[in-house]
């Protein structure tokens, strides 16, 4: 059974990690260049968000 976690991180991107492996950092500040994916950008924008997490089992 896989295990699928969505971890918002403190002032940061959203991870998507499987089976503990971080596979994807999706931005969520709105500001990358390379969306969806992050490119560090919410440290020059000064993005501010809690972090949270979801688990998924499949």
């Amino acid at each position: 059974m896989k295990e699928i976690v969505i971890k918002s991180t403190k002032n940061g991107p959203n991870l998507l990690l499987i089976d503990g492996k971080v596979r994807f950092a999706l931005c969520r500040c709105g500001h990358s260049a390379n969306k969806p994916f992050c490119d560090g950008t919410h440290h020059k924008v000064n993005f501010q968000a809690d972090e949270h997490e979801e688990v998924i089992k499949e």
